[in-house]
């Protein structure tokens, strides 16, 4: 009686270690789902700002049209394939948006335009909230990774099929440290 009771007992407890495991990945999963949607969102904010900052520099520079048609290129990979992909159009486009902000340095009436400085506000805006984001997922993937490799939830995890996430990383060409000179 008392070994059968010891086995029930270490069956209920696997049993529970199993549940709790198993429950846990499924939470830092979905987290991870859930940060990324986060920069999706402010993606798709920046997305749509873009047409307008688009049209307002267009009358003031028409002559500027290879900057443009960058920016509206960069928008339109922007929406969709991997959160990599995603992550890299979305570089292309914070450089090409650098370049509509300095041609505003050329164009007084376009730097005193309120249209533009509204927009220029908002996408500075949509910026902060996309790098906050990056970060949040970048935290949230190595939080789920952490948990996902760690014994012994790495049983569990190989067992029913929980992945490893990759974070999101910069080009190496961002890494380089800015010249500033006087």
């Amino acid at each position: 009686m008392l070994p059968m009771i010891v086995i029930i007992a270490v069956v209920v407890v696997l049993g529970l270690f199993l549940m709790t495991t198993y429950n846990s990945l499924v939470k830092y999963r979905n987290w991870v789902q859930e940060a990324w949607s986060q920069i999706d969102v402010q993606l798709k904010r920046r997305h749509d700002l873009i047409p307008n900052l688009v049209n307002t520099v267009k009358g003031y520079a028409a002559h500027e049209k290879e900057t443009l048609e960058k920016v509206i290129q960069a928008r339109n990979q922007l929406v969709s394939g991997t959160p990599q992909e995603r992550i890299e159009a979305d570089n292309e486009i914070q450089g090409a948006l650098k370049s509509i902000f300095a041609l505003s340095e050329s164009y007084p009436d376009l730097k005193a335009n309120q249209n533009f400085l509204n927009l220029q506000e908002e996408l500075t805006t949509t910026e902060n909230k996309v790098a906050y984001s990056r970060q949040l997922y970048n935290k949230t993937v190595a939080d789920y990774n952490i948990k996902r490799e760690s014994f012994p939830a790495n049983i569990i995890a190989g067992m029913f099929n929980f992945n490893r996430e990759d974070q999101l990383s910069i080009p190496e060409a961002e890494r380089d440290v800015p010249n500033v000179s006087f």
